[in-house]
């Protein structure tokens, strides 16, 4: 069973914190602490509270923290006028001043934690480019949605083509990520969800043909806020060259997959790419994609990269040949990608399952 998760307290403001740790104990708790937003990224999103202290609110702000349930901004004496606004663009619910609100953050730090949100994240890169990542960020999509989950796939990579294209859905009406660069987090997650290109329970994010490489932070963080609320799966295909959006997308992922070509020089540059994934995911496997010329095996990549293996690709003439046509891969839910997705979907929901049984 994992650890209970506890209260994180987010201040570098040494007499706020002292009071914080006090109103902790008077409630019987404990609270993990982080002096400023890059220390406390990574418990973030899973904490069952998150307090603020005024003095690191602005900071969050510009660290572009996820917005989240259950947030409070919390001040000394009085707070400034700037911070009741900021409070607001970072997600917070309240904004409490000590002394007169101990009592009420007493309470808070007591409530048990409400459940976790159900929605579990995948990302998919590739250990080089060409791999094949693309594909395998559709399958896993496509697989979801015919497990009977509803399922976002975000198309994270502004040089990797078009997951719409992939997908066969160049021509399905929708929002793409230019007309979200303006969302910053204040939007209606059913709202958001319900104007981007569907079919049945599937759900892209992709790019337009001419628009201009690029995601916007702020829309990849509101996308996000909106999926863990409104799906069940959120699969993200993820740029090698990580952009700031791409590493909100990453340290939200439950797992990640790095898919490599059984080749030399391919294990060798995903070599790099592992080091800059595994500083903001810490799952993290390799799916390595025959065939293999040099005869490598695909244990030898994995124990070479340091991950474990996820599975293996071998080719399908006939799935890329439907692909040119426009048939999304996996949807007749055969061949070696189909079962390799519908393993990895069972593992990523079965994690899910033991987590809120824990």
């Amino acid at each position: 069973m994992s650890a209970p998760r506890r209260p994180l307290i987010v201040t570098a403001d040494p007499d706020l914190l002292d009071d914080l740790l006090r109103l902790a104990a008077a409630g019987g708790t404990e609270a993990d602490v982080a002096p400023d937003p890059a220390a406390a990224r990574v418990r973030y999103p899973a904490a069952p509270l998150v307090l603020v202290g005024a003095d690191q609110v602005t900071a969050c702000l510009r660290a572009r923290l996820p917005r989240r349930p259950r947030t409070i901004v919390i001040a000394r004496g009085s707070a400034p006028d700037h911070t009741w606004e900021i409070a607001e663009l970072i997600g917070a619910e309240h904004v409490a001043v000590l002394p007169a609100a101990e009592p009420w953050v007493v309470d808070q730090l007591t409530q048990p934690p409400a459940p976790a949100a159900t929605a579990r994240s995948i990302a998919v890169i590739g250990g080089r480019g060409g791999a094949g990542a693309s594909i395998l960020a559709a399958g896993l999509a496509t697989t979801a949605v015919r497990a009977g989950h509803r399922t976002l796939l975000v198309d994270a990579d502004p040089l990797g083509g078009g997951l719409d294209l992939v997908l066969g859905w160049e021509k399905v009406d929708g929002l793409r990520w230019r007309a979200l660069a303006g969302a910053d987090g204040r939007v209606d997650p059913p709202t958001l969800l319900s104007a981007l290109p569907r079919r049945g329970d599937l759900v892209l994010l992709s790019f337009d043909r001419g628009e201009l490489p690029g995601v916007p932070v702020e829309a990849m963080a509101a996308t996000l806020d909106a999926a863990r609320r409104g799906r069940d799966v959120i699969v993200a295909d993820l740029p090698r060259q990580l952009d700031d959006a791409a590493v909100l997308a990453l340290q939200a992922a439950d797992k990640t997959l790095l898919v490599v070509p059984a080749e030399l020089r391919a294990a060798a540059s995903a070599v790099r790419t592992t080091a800059t994934v595994k500083l903001h995911c810490e799952d993290v496997a390799v799916v390595v994609r025959g065939p293999a010329p040099g005869r490598l095996r695909a244990r030898e990549i994995a124990q070479a990269l340091g991950l474990p293996l996820a599975g293996t690709l071998r080719p399908e003439p006939a799935m890329c040949q439907a692909l040119e046509h426009g048939t999304p891969p996996t949807a007749d839910g055969k061949g070696p990608l189909a079962e390799l997705c519908v393993r990895l979907i069972e593992d990523l929901m079965r994690t899910a399952g033991s987590e809120a049984a824990a």
